[in-house]
């Protein structure tokens, strides 16, 4: 009998505090600086990390009550952050306390490919959103995926995965999470960012080793 022990860098929990608004945009290179506004600017410090539609960037400038973070190609071609314009909302969390409640699931901030929004359903009051993914059948085995009331964060946002298939799944979307992240400019066709749940992806890795 095999004993695992699983030691995480506890990053975010996926709780959204607000979103931020995009100001302005620099492209250097290959990299590109995004300066935003939101109402913790001053809070804020250089070097804290700040998830973005889930993914985890570094503060590097803080001015006139807005801040700066870079990100590099291998961010912008994983997510959605190159296709962000002047004036677009991001979903914004600081990094856990090591001393607070995990209110939704470890969330790492590293956003693992984006997704299609397929379908938005108005439910008298709540929405159902389907997303689909390009499914990878050798990545599934290492844990990207998703399964029927799973966690799974969808910018940014931990959310509970609902009708999961090979390469889609839908969340539910509650009033209060719809009107206080970018939710409510998610339309069909938008692209979103997501991070498969960790504790999947380390159940596989120590399942192929088993096996081996």
């Amino acid at each position: 009998m095999h004993t695992y022990f699983i030691i995480i860098k506890i990053m975010f929990s996926g709780i959204v505090e607000e979103f931020a608004t995009v100001v302005a945009i620099e492209k250097e290179q290959e990299n590109v600086h995004f300066t935003l506004t939101c109402s913790f600017v001053d809070e804020l410090k250089i070097d804290q990390s700040v998830a973005h539609n889930g993914v985890c960037l570094t503060v590097v400038k803080i001015f006139d009550g807005k801040y700066v973070v870079t990100a590099m190609k291998e961010t912008l071609d994983r997510s959605n952050l190159g296709l962000l314009k002047v004036g677009d909302k991001v979903n914004v969390e600081r990094s856990m306390m090591m001393n607070g409640r995990l209110d939704g699931h470890i969330v790492q901030g590293h956003v693992d490919q984006t997704a299609e929004c397929v379908a938005k359903i108005d439910q008298q009051g709540s929405y159902t959103f389907r997303f689909r993914y390009a499914f990878d059948r050798e990545m599934a085995k290492k844990g990207y995926m998703t399964v029927d009331k799973g966690s799974v964060t969808v910018n940014g946002v931990s959310l509970t995965v609902c009708n999961s298939q090979d390469d889609s799944f839908e969340v539910n979307i509650i009033p209060y999470t719809f009107d206080n992240t970018n939710f409510h400019d998610i339309e069909v066709g938008t692209r979103v960012n997501l991070e498969f749940d960790i504790i999947g992806k380390y159940l596989a890795k120590m399942m192929h080793f088993s096996e081996g």
